[in-house]
């Protein structure tokens, strides 16, 4: 394996590698951590801290705006937004993690593989991605959904499935590049197997364009999700999820625009907070690829 040097420096007092202070410093990813974590602590909380029962109505105070006992009002059926906000957060973070989770395991060995192998295994493999590629993303989870029971695990797979290309071909693309170092070509004489050189040799010196663009794809999986969701095909009534509150709210905008607003507003918020970590972690991992961008 290629040596590395392990670099210290002090951030507050407290000695920490060089990579975790340039991480901490960058301000991309200061802001965006400072924002998607608060939200992801709320919403892991859900109904602990939720000031009422996400499922419970009050008929008598349906479309109620802003203040007293409900803080962001309430929907058509008198339930407290903030509640199904908070505990809606749940099965949209848990789905953008989740898939994310999904497509790096299943994307990332493809990727490896192809990228060693070359040859006729790579195009294989390469040509199946672009196949699947070539359906839009949000047709193809709704594809797969159609065929699977709907339930947040199935919609995490689905979802899942869809962003498995594009993290393949980020991989092949950083092992080619490194396929014929000196460390893997030492590895290859010692008679080391191919799953040792793939994910011992390899693997560990090609983790930053694949953190990079898992970090990017959990705010897409949010996305699609959400889509998903929107149309029905996600967590399912009277359950709380982003998507589902945004679909009905818009049926009611006239009777109170607060429906519409919050949900998207979380929604918008945590997408952008990913996308925003993804190109700080981009700034400090590949500093290379932001020159080249400029």
């Amino acid at each position: 394996m290629m040596a590395t040097e392990d670099t210290t420096s002090t951030f507050g007092g407290i000695e920490i590698p060089d990579i975790v202070r340039r991480l901490l410093t960058n301000r991309k990813v200061a802001i965006s951590l400072a924002v998607l974590i608060p939200i992801v602590i709320v919403t892991a909380l859900g109904e602990t801290i939720a000031p009422h029962d996400s499922l419970t109505t009050d008929v008598a105070n349906r479309y109620a705006g802003p203040g007293g006992t409900y803080p962001l009002g309430t929907d058509n059926l008198g339930r407290d937004l903030l509640s199904r906000v908070i505990v809606g957060g749940q099965s949209s973070l848990l789905l953008g993690f989740g898939a994310t989770g999904v497509s790096l395991a299943l994307g990332v060995p493809i990727g490896l593989i192809a990228g060693y192998a070359k040859g006729r295994i790579d195009e294989v493999l390469m040509r199946l991605m672009d196949i699947v590629m070539s359906v839009p993303v949000l047709l193809l989870g709704v594809l797969i959904l159609v065929a699977l029971p709907s339930n947040i695990f199935n919609v995490i797979v689905a979802v899942g499935a869809v962003f498995i290309p594009r993290i393949a071909r980020v991989t092949r693309s950083a092992t080619l590049s490194v396929s014929e170092e000196p460390y893997v070509l030492a590895a290859k004489a010692r008679g080391e197997s191919t799953t040792h050189i793939l994910f011992k040799e390899i693997l560990p010196n090609v983790t930053a364009p694949i953190i990079i663009e898992g970090s990017i794809r959990v705010g897409y999986a949010i996305l699609v999700g959400t889509s998903l969701s929107f149309l029905g095909l996600g967590t399912g009534p009277p359950h709380a999820d982003w998507g589902y509150m945004i679909a009905t709210a818009r049926l009611h905008i006239y009777q109170t625009p607060w429906f519409l607003l919050w949900p998207s507003l979380a929604l918008l918020v945590t997408i952008m907070s990913t996308n925003v970590l993804g190109d700080g972690l981009r700034d400090v991992l590949d500093p290379r690829a932001t020159e080249d961008n400029l």
